[in-house]
């Protein structure tokens, strides 16, 4: 532990419970990592109450330079929650209040630490719900969500999470407090700092409270399973569901690979196929018949094996945990995987594929490609083996070149998981040098003293 980590923690300790400043090898060790695999052992953890207590922490910090890493449940994929030696880990896993709920504003307002699980529940009791729905939605908080700007399925139609928060309180680099937003859907006065932060992955400011944006629950929503020949035809079926004016609440991609673990490890029932689309609608009792109807001919075409409507909520729910399933069983068939989430414009999407097959089989190395087929956001796993060396040997040069052709069709590097540290060699290549150098200017105003979660994101 550094001396600036101890007079810090000496500080604190004026201030906050004594079970909130932990510097034991225990607690150091459970915030080290995240669902990236790697790690590195923290100078200590804070366990901040509420706001107040953030505002604290960062003067703090500020005055004795200390590094600061936002931290919620460590789900992210990417590194970003990752911390160093020098640093303290702020976790908000105590800030789990949810501050109001308002179904006549349609919004509730919670801490960061409160889970995206939790939010749902409490909105669903007033026929409400909160559009991000990521994999990891039942252990992940809101400020996580929040961090990255989260999305899953129904981000196709209902938008990531940027679309849907209305305002924030958060302490900046400085241990300055600031809201930014409102509580009404429109509002033009001034900059909108409130969507730069989310997305910034704790490098702009700490976020402690947001007002979620809440949806009316459908009345009706309806599943279909849609099995093609191959990808190429699941990749156009995809470009012509989204051109049609029924947007699907959710629309899934699986290849081969990924159909074959959802039988196998997810205990789906799902016949062999090529690829695999699931696409969700939902609407009103008296226009659900004329949305499946729309839906179910845009989905049929060339390669087309067969399409079917799931008949019931266990069918449905079957259908998701299989899919859902997926990001775990692929730890069944290699000892490591690279998980990447590039974008593309849907009308790119049968090129990217194309290039992921062509990759997979002039590198020897097994890819896997599932994802969120209507917002041409892509989850591409390479599976490899690390000690055979022709496969580590590969796996770089197969990761730069699916990075380059994404941005070569007009794509970007990550539609969920951020950043990090795993893809900050690629962003000089996926942002302009002047557009980092406004990026760097920003982050110097937030962030005068470059303490918060740094090394993250922006390239050296």
């Amino acid at each position: 532990m550094t001396t600036a980590i101890t007079t810090l923690l000496s500080r604190l300790a004026a201030s906050l419970p004594a079970d909130a400043l932990l510097a034991d090898d225990a607690s150091r060790v459970a915030h080290s990592y995240d669902n990236s695999r790697r790690q590195v052992m923290p100078g200590a953890v804070v366990l901040p109450r509420h706001h107040d207590d953030l505002v604290l922490i960062a003067q703090y910090a500020a005055e004795l330079r200390v590094p600061l890493i936002a931290r919620g449940r460590g789900t992210n994929t990417t590194g970003a929650s990752v911390p160093r030696a020098d640093a303290l880990v702020v976790a908000c896993e105590r800030m789990t209040r949810l501050i109001e709920m308002n179904p006549d504003d349609r919004l509730a307002v919670v801490e960061a630490g409160v889970l995206n699980g939790d939010v749902q529940r409490a909105a669903a009791a007033h026929g409400l719900f909160w559009a991000p729905d990521p994999t990891s939605a039942a252990y992940a908080t809101v400020g996580g969500n929040l961090a990255c700007n989260a999305g899953g399925p129904r981000a196709v139609k209902y938008g990531a999470s940027r679309d849907n928060v209305l305002a924030l309180r958060c302490v900046d680099g400085r241990g300055i407090a600031h809201r930014l937003g409102s509580r009404t859907t429109k509002g033009a006065t001034g900059y909108d700092l409130m969507r730069m932060v989310i997305g910034s992955e704790g490098t702009l400011a700490l976020i402690s409270e947001a007002t979620l944006k809440l949806l009316p629950l459908p009345q009706c929503v309806r599943t279909l399973r849609a099995l093609y020949r191959d990808v190429d035809a699941a990749a156009a079926a995809v470009a012509r569901l989204m051109r049609q004016p029924q947007t699907p609440c959710a629309l899934e991609f699986m290849d081969a690979q990924a159909l074959r673990l959802a039988r196998e490890v997810g205990g789906a029932d799902i016949p062999a196929a090529g690829a695999l689309l699931m696409i969700e609608v939902d609407g009103s009792e008296g226009a659900i018949d004329a949305a499946v109807a729309a839906v179910g001919k845009a989905a049929a075409g060339d390669g087309l094996l067969q399409i079917d409507v799931a008949q019931s909520a266990d069918e449905v729910a079957r259908l998701w945990a299989a899919r859902k399933a997926l990001s775990p069983a692929l730890k069944t068939i290699a000892p490591k995987k690279i998980n990447e989430d590039v974008v593309v414009p849907v009308s790119q999407l049968p090129a990217l594929v194309a290039k992921t097959r062509e990759l997979a089989a002039r590198s020897g190395i097994q890819i896997v490609s599932f994802g969120h087929a209507g917002n041409g956001n892509l989850h591409v796993n390479l599976m490899f083996d690390p000690d055979n060396a022709a496969q580590a040997a590969q796996a770089p040069g197969v990761l730069a070149e699916l990075f380059a052709t994404t941005l070569a069709l007009g794509g970007t590097l990550s539609g969920e998981h951020g950043i990090g540290l795993d893809k900050r060699e690629f962003m000089s290549q996926a942002i302009a040098a002047p557009t980092l150098s406004l990026m760097r200017a920003v982050k110097a105003q937030f962030d005068p003293y470059q303490l918060l979660n740094p090394g993250k994101l922006l390239p050296e």
